[in-house]
């Protein structure tokens, strides 16, 4: 199978940067695109997002090769209703959410004779909305797929050629252990650095002025990630909750082990701790997925 023609359903900085990053390395694949939001639509044409914004979703994915789901998780199956009169009946659909069971069952669902091939590139920013994308987005980044059981396996090669062509690294992952990988690299973190920033702005003998103007780094670095769109968020936690509890009850008992390990003036296990986790740091650098710098040093150009 060959994709000729893709399809992006909702234009902020996931479904804006495919299709920036679709024109920059794959101009031979047509794109069309839609947003249930016309500003959004009329900023996307102005960008030039998509070759094509269409006015229905229906209407973008009319004839499409490929249909991206780029809107929150818990919009999923309401997006894949929209598009279903208007579905190829040789559609790959797929998506970019960060959970993949709820998203699976949710298309599964709403498209049950649909070709439906879950996805997750592991790429964003804080920002959010049409203005937010940039081609190079994916470029060595990994874009996690999750097949389900049966899948076409043509559509499958097709879909991964598809990211690989944006610059991603694919990996295959079911999605229940994808779910799991997840809350603990993306999701808890996340859940953290929303809760240290909210409690900071609570804090009643300290004025948030103060907060504000003695940012150190770590706090900085909260608060960049306490920025990020908080729909798509809500609906992250709401629809991968089982793996996101279970993962925030084994952080609550570390975090109470340190808690011991300060009272008791505990230095060998802070310093143990704090040895492993800098070498944590040091191999994410090596491995490629972050620098020093800003949103990996990556310059957004278009």
């Amino acid at each position: 199978m060959t994709i000729r023609s893709v399809a992006i359903i909702g234009l902020g900085l996931l479904g804006g940067s495919i299709g920036l990053a679709t024109k920059a390395r794959a101009p031979h694949i047509a794109t069309t695109g839609w947003d249930r939001d016309p500003a959004v639509r009329a900023r996307a044409a102005e960008r030039g997002l998509a070759d094509t914004i269409a006015e229905t979703a229906e209407a973008a994915v009319a004839g499409a090769d490929l249909v991206i789901l780029c809107v929150p998780v818990g919009a999923m199956g309401e997006a894949a209703r929209a598009i279903a009169p208007g579905l190829a009946p040789h559609a790959i659909v797929s998506d970019v959410g960060s959970s993949k069971a709820a998203v699976a069952a949710a298309l599964a669902e709403a498209l049950p004779n649909a070709t439906i091939i879950p996805a997750h590139p592991v790429a964003g920013t804080e920002q959010s909305g049409p203005d937010a994308g940039f081609a190079t987005l994916f470029a060595g980044r990994w874009c996690i797929l999750s097949p389900p059981e049966g899948c076409d396996a043509e559509a499958l090669a097709a879909l991964s050629d598809f990211w690989t062509t944006l610059g991603s690294k694919v990996e295959l992952m079911d999605a229940a252990h994808h779910d799991l990988v997840l809350a603990v690299t993306s999701h808890i973190p996340h859940l953290i650095a929303y809760t240290i920033v909210g409690t900071a702005s609570d804090l009643e003998d300290v004025t948030q002025s103060e907060v504000i103007k003695y940012s150190a780094g770590g706090f900085r670095d909260f608060t960049r990630i306490a920025a990020s769109d908080p729909v798509m968020w809500r609906d992250v936690f709401l629809t991968n909750k089982g793996a996101v509890l279970e993962m925030l009850g084994r952080f609550t008992e570390d975090l109470t082990a340190m808690q011991r390990a300060i009272r008791s003036a505990d230095g060998d296990a802070l310093f143990d701790l704090f040895t492993r986790t800098r070498a944590i740091r040091r191999a994410v650098i090596e491995q490629g997925q972050d620098d020093e710098r800003p949103d990996f040093g990556r310059e957004h150009g278009a």
